[in-house]
């Protein structure tokens, strides 16, 4: 595994997350805060931002699309509880 997507994996599963239900404080959703708060943290681990986009492609389409996975995700969770 290329360090980009390991810490592509590490940096999504500790940043992304659904939207919390029920007018509690919830995880950031706004793309363009998190795509800045992924390039800062990836230049902290040494990944330059073109590094990033030859990995994963456009970054803030990325991210939107991880955030509509963990919504749908947790939509669904919510459904069968």
């Amino acid at each position: 595994m290329s360090k980009v997507r390991e810490f592509m994996g590490f940096w999504t599963e500790n940043s992304i997350h659904a939207a919390e239900q029920y007018r509690t404080a919830g995880a950031s959703q706004d793309v363009a805060e998190l795509t800045r708060r992924l390039i800062e943290a990836a230049k902290g681990q040494g990944i330059s931002e073109a590094a990033l986009q030859a990995e994963i492609g456009e970054i803030s389409e990325y991210i939107r699309d991880r955030l509509k996975a963990a919504n749908r995700a947790e939509s669904e969770r919510r459904k069968r509880t």
